[in-house]
């Protein structure tokens, strides 16, 4: 009885070893640009292990035709397109693994990443691809129709409503981009503007203002969407709590968020530099965080672009960076 509680503890402890690995190369994030630094790591005999997150391919996973990404002349699927960079990679020995990376620890020259709260893998090298999330107005439309009209990237699904209707819903440079660039496609843009003035700098100001197809619905907030076969329309109030409230509905094809992006970079804060927004910080020119060994990719790390072949470039430009850093370290 009196060992007892020491075998115990032993048990635990040989758990808690079985449960910690040492990997030359650790990416974080299913994306373009992880399953891409996948395959430069691999290719460079980096034996890299992928963990996918939450979202296995990421956020174009959401999406239906992708047809801007070089080498699909006749488009194709988002989660296709996913599957075929998960095959590329594992083709050339990346172990690819579901799991959600739950806390990082930088603090000194071994990088340890836990996994699922509960396996910590120490790696040489990481690589930080886990994507940046839209943000959404919490309808549950929103999620009826996604994929079916209901977007948060105009570059990507814009030239699907080309000669139609659509509503962008923002107040900011984002907002006014996407509203302005899809004034160059469709019939009508309304910009959904939930305050009188919008955000948005005085030069994005003038040009939405200037441009003829876009009508901004100044004080509106959207209450929700209807179609019986995708978006057809959204129900919105006008000055929200005032004795001027008014409940008005306008017909639209396609309906764009725009109200921001937040980086999945909370557990990495702590060690590395971010923007005020959480964006994580790279030298110019390459991948490499405030920490020697430990790298970013895709839209973690980019507040401006967040497209696909973009991620996939920093992705390439991730797993070069991390096999010249161990190289030098060895």
């Amino acid at each position: 009885m009196d060992f007892k509680p020491l075998d115990i503890q032993k048990d635990s402890e040989n758990k808690q070893i079985e449960k910690t690995e040492n990997v030359k190369c650790l990416i974080i994030g299913s994306g373009p640009a992880g399953y891409t630094a996948a395959i430069y790591a691999s290719r460079a005999n980096l034996k890299p292990v992928l963990y996918t997150g939450l979202q296995m391919g990421g956020q174009l996973t959401t999406t239906t035709e992708v047809d801007n990404f070089p080498g699909y002349p006749d488009g194709i699927t988002g989660p296709e397109m996913m599957e075929d960079l998960k095959k590329q990679a594992e083709r050339f020995g990346a172990e690819i693994r579901f799991g959600i990376a739950t806390a990082a620890d930088f603090s000194g020259k071994i990088h340890k990443i836990t996994i699922d709260d509960d396996k910590v893998i120490i790696a040489d090298a990481v690589i930080i691809a886990t994507g940046a999330t839209a943000k959404y107005l919490g309808l549950e439309a929103e999620t009826k129709y996604a994929g079916q009209g209901v977007s948060a990237c105009a570059t990507c699904d814009g030239f699907f409503y080309r000669g139609k209707d659509v509503a962008v819903v923002g107040g900011g440079d984002t907002a006014a981009e996407e509203a302005t660039y899809l004034a160059g496609l469709c019939n009508k843009v309304y910009l959904i503007v939930r305050r009188n003035v919008l955000r948005a700098s005085k030069a994005m100001q003038d040009k939405v203002l200037k441009t003829s197809n876009i009508e901004v619905l100044w004080e509106h907030q959207t209450l929700d969407l209807f179609g019986d076969n995708g978006v057809e329309g959204a129900i919105l109030v006008k000055k929200k709590g005032t004795p001027e409230s008014e409940i008005i509905k306008i017909e639209i094809d396609g309906f764009f968020l725009a109200i921001g992006h937040t980086p999945n970079s909370d557990i990495f804060k702590k060690y590395l530099e971010t923007d005020e927004v959480g964006y994580i910080k790279t030298i110019p020119g390459t991948s490499k965080t405030s920490i020697p060994g430990v790298f970013a990719a895709g839209d973690v790390q980019d507040p401006h672009y967040r497209q696909a072949v973009t991620a996939a470039g920093s992705g390439c430009m991730a797993a070069i960076d991390a096999e010249r850093y161990l190289s030098e370290l060895n």
